[in-house]
């Protein structure tokens, strides 16, 4: 197989940090240009860091220009911003759809994006509907090859503290038989290398993973 390069947004994130690491440590990979907002210094000599704009398309159009791959975990809690709707749509939704602008424009191979499960535009909660909206609008852009994963409570330590969602993570794995399929808790390392393995695939069109197809592409 021929070697490729691949850009990571979200990679501080908790499925973004796996999927970091993943490219890092695949001999087939040659470059792993992580996008944030600060400077991310890993010591390895197959990472490129750019502390970017997010707002800004020329700017994420420019360093993703000469990849194969890209994955976006970009994501935020309505927490952090102060439950601010407009700050909060204006992160979920604008960034992820100016990176997928840019794919289109550098004719990037593959977009790997995490969304969430019961995304749905028309749902009454601000949450899904938002993410749903995103998922839509995103499809509509016609990137090659497209994989929206969808998973629910991901299962995995994260560098910022989530009271809520640390007691969920103890709770919800021992109901999870119970539960629908789509919306069992999953570990984020399993999003991650499931990302990586279906987006070398190189599936054309628009897919759409829920949570047995993540397991599925283990």
């Amino acid at each position: 197989m021929k070697t490729y390069k691949a850009s990571v947004f979200g990679s501080t994130g908790l499925i973004g940090g796996f999927l970091t690491d993943i490219l890092i440590n695949d001999p087939l990979c040659e470059q792993v240009v992580t996008l944030t907002r600060s400077e991310v210094i890993i010591n390895n000599k197959k990472h490129k860091n750019h502390v970017i704009d997010f707002s800004s398309l020329n700017e994420i159009k420019k360093t993703i220009k000469n990849c194969d791959y890209v994955y976006s975990g970009i994501g935020t809690t309505q927490s952090r911003v102060n439950y601010n709707k407009k700050i909060y749509r204006s992160i979920d939704y604008d960034i992820t759809l100016n990176i997928a602008r840019a794919c289109k424009e550098n004719k990037i191979k593959s977009l790997s994006l995490v969304s969430t499960a019961g995304a749905d535009r028309s749902k009454n909660n601000f949450y899904l509907s938002l993410k749903g909206e995103i998922d839509e609008d995103v499809s509509k852009i016609g990137i090659d090859s497209l994989s929206i994963f969808r998973p629910s409570l991901l299962l995995g330590k994260r560098n910022e503290s989530r009271f809520g969602e640390k007691l969920a993570q103890y709770v919800m794995p021992l109901f999870s038989f119970l539960m629908p399929e789509d919306y069992r808790p999953i570990r984020a390392d399993y999003v991650a290398s499931a990302m990586h393995k279906i987006s070398m695939k190189n599936i054309k069109g628009n897919n759409i993973y829920h949570f047995n197809k993540i397991m599925d592409n283990l």
